[in-house]
């Protein structure tokens, strides 16, 4: 108990915590008197049912989640579409664009999305279309469950600068070779119509910070087969060869620079198909808008014989399915 005095009594002597604190068998005793068994029962007894608008909530039954089309919050994500039951030969890239060329030390709260989700943006424009009030827009975080928001708010950030867009800040990127400027997640699904595969380029620590899981799914679902860089962060690396997304660095003294890229090049990346393995030199081919071609040898980052695994089954989640068919 506190040696300093509480204050003073009627009688003028200081009075002390101890003075006034219950004793244990004070506190037993009156824990015992007040706390009833049937109170909690009256309380809680009823607790799973629920209030009448829970009750009136119809289920449904079967082995899988039934998902509503006009949901903007749960959609069913699109990794398994079209999935063979056996993977088939890992393929190299070609005839691919830049869909941006980012700096240093690019973060993945950079990459992901996050925060609110503003009224002028391809996510806002896509809950619009489905009648949700901008008051109503919530965050990214909160619909994370629908693929059809999240991609739209990856490399959206409206701090990230893609150096084919000089002196602009945000998710904006040049359509080749149209030369348009528009936000990235319209210039990817563009090329996807096109059937255009995607690259992004950056430098050093690319995909610093947290070990955000939309930061290589949004990647993947906007069509990007591959990531080159100076540096990656681990645990990024691994979750881009978890999603499929082939990890590439550059060898020393060769940058995203000293290449000269401007974002208007069509690129090709082999020697994937001749065999993965980890660590191995692989080619980037760079054609460039002036007809001129350039090679360039690239450190695969796959950098495991089960992360070869992963990749050649198209990512961690193809790989898991098939091996429970498999069992089953």
């Amino acid at each position: 108990m506190a040696k300093d005095p509480l204050g003073e009594g009627s009688d003028g002597k200081p009075v002390y915590l101890r003075d006034i604190w219950p004793s244990n068998q004070e506190v037993a005793e009156t824990v015992r008197n007040a706390v009833q068994r049937k109170s909690f029962q009256q309380r809680y007894g009823n607790v799973f049912e629920g209030p009448p608008e829970w009750r009136a909530v119809s289920g449904v039954s079967g082995m899988t989640y039934d998902f509503e089309d006009r949901s903007t919050y749960l959609a069913l994500p699109p990794y398994f579409e079209n999935m063979p039951k056996e993977p088939g030969p890992v393929q190299d890239v070609k005839g691919a664009r830049e869909l941006a060329i980012f700096g240093d030390s690019i973060t993945t709260d950079h990459i992901s999305p996050a925060g609110s989700i503003k009224v002028e943006s391809p996510a806002g424009d896509y809950l619009i279309s489905y009648q949700v009030r901008p008051s109503e827009f919530n965050t990214y975080g909160s619909r994370r469950g629908s693929h059809h928001v999240m991609m739209r708010g990856t490399f959206a950030n409206i701090r990230i600068r893609n150096e084919m867009v000089p002196g602009v800040e945000g998710g904006m990127t040049k359509l080749q070779p149209d030369g348009t400027v528009m936000p990235i997640y319209d210039a990817a699904m563009e090329y996807k119509k096109r059937g255009v595969p995607l690259v992004i380029f950056g430098g050093k620590e690319y995909g610093t910070g947290s070990s955000r899981d939309w930061a290589a799914k949004g990647t993947l679902l906007l069509g990007v087969k591959a990531v080159i860089v100076e540096s990656f962060e681990r645990i990024h690396r691994s979750n881009l060869v978890g999603m499929g997304v082939l990890p590439l660095t550059f060898k020393e003294g060769t940058t995203r620079q000293t290449l000269g890229l401007k974002g208007d090049e069509t690129l090709d990346i082999t020697g994937v198909a001749a065999g993965l393995k980890p660590r191995m030199d692989v080619t980037l081919t760079i054609h460039r808008a002036d007809g001129s071609t350039q090679t360039v040898p690239l450190t695969c980052r796959i950098d495991t014989l089960d992360e070869v695994e992963y990749f050649r089954h198209g990512g961690i989640l193809q790989y898991v399915l098939r091996g429970l068919l498999r069992a089953a």
